[in-house]
């Protein structure tokens, strides 16, 4: 399965946050951000912190898709 962040950057503009706000206030790395961006896989103590920070769930930052969505890309 793949994962997708969409959810995490359209929560980021209602929040009126960016990239570097979220990685300085959640005290994430330049590469987490990197590959979150990249729809790569992050160690789930970084999405703990992005959840802390933007006061939500998981899931509300992030899906899996199917391989075949992932194709579509």
């Amino acid at each position: 399965m793949a994962r997708s962040y969409n959810k995490l950057w359209k929560l980021m503009i209602d929040k009126k946050m960016n990239k570097t706000q979220l990685r300085t206030t959640a005290k994430i790395s330049s590469n987490a951000m990197a590959k979150l961006g990249r729809d790569e896989s992050v160690p789930i103590e970084t999405l703990e912190k992005i959840c802390e920070v933007l006061r939500c769930d998981i899931g509300d930052i992030m899906e899996f898709l199917p391989e075949r969505e992932e194709l579509r890309k």
